[in-house]
């Protein structure tokens, strides 16, 4: 997938980073919440705003009112221009049934009004964490749905991605579930977690990224994790009849599906 990028100007001291929203109101708004506490400069979103939960439609009011810089992920690219999948990039065959079940819904849930808000998000943002140029992707800077793991990631790959984007850290979102590495030259790789399901941990929480600037590092993370009613959604999901997979997810914090990413 092809990558708009978005140079934000100015310079942040720090920003709270959100991933993949997969349609969780309840735990955008609670983010959204905790975020204002902490003293961020801006609050950011890298994509994926719709998929896995219900209610689509109601992700965009809480991105919008509260001036959230969003981006997209690849589900956003797909469902803004009416694509026959989500473009996940997925190879495991249950992974793609369950993946596109997700995706029919989503679609068939989210108005003309937020598909086209969604065809006018970038695909990648560019911004200044002090004097860290930071990039922010979804997947990675060279392809939107691109998996980039904690275990199976070589530094060599993540210097490369970060030469040809000219940038000290890369910030992404994809494959869900949270992790930073610093390379031995400073520069380095985060994956910010996602607010649409648990960490595959056994709790329920959700995780979101505080990002800052420092003096000595140069940057520094911290994962957030965020509570929120995690019973209400499931209810929402039972009601619009979504699978019971992704229900269990919700209230075991254990995927059941995705598991090729795992």
């Amino acid at each position: 997938m092809r990558q708009l990028l978005s140079e934000l100007p100015g310079a942040y001291r720090r920003v709270a980073v959100f991933g993949g929203i997969y349609s969780n109101h309840l735990a955008l708004a609670e983010a959204i919440r905790d975020a204002r506490t902490r003293d961020v400069d801006a609050l950011l979103c890298l994509g994926d705003l719709g998929g896995f939960g219900p209610h689509p439609d109601r992700v965009f009011p809480l991105l919008r009112d509260h001036h959230v810089i969003t981006m997209a992920g690849n589900y956003d690219v797909s469902v803004g221009h009416g694509s026959d999948d989500c473009g996940c990039g997925y190879t495991d065959p249950r992974d793609n049934r369950f993946a596109q079940i997700s995706y029919d819904y989503t679609f068939a849930n989210t108005s003309e009004e937020n598909r086209a808000w969604m065809r006018s998000l970038p695909t990648a943002l560019r911004f200044r964490l002090g004097d860290t140029v930071v990039q922010a992707c979804h997947g990675s800077p060279r392809q939107t749905n691109e998996f980039l793991w904690e275990s199976g990631t070589p530094d060599g790959l993540l210097a490369r991605l970060l030469d040809d984007a000219r940038a000290d850290l890369l910030i992404g979102t994809h494959t869900g579930i949270r992790w930073a590495r610093r390379l031995p030259d400073g520069r380095g790789f985060v994956n910010v977690g996602v607010l649409g399901r648990p960490g595959n941990d056994g709790t329920t929480n959700v995780w979101y990224t505080i990002l800052e600037s420092d003096a000595e590092t140069r940057w520094r993370e911290t994962f957030v994790p965020v509570a929120y009613d995690h019973e209400a959604l499931a209810a929402e999901m039972r009601a619009e009849k979504l699978p019971e997979e992704f229900v269990e997810t919700i209230l075991t914090g254990w995927w059941t599906t995705c598991l090729e990413i795992l």
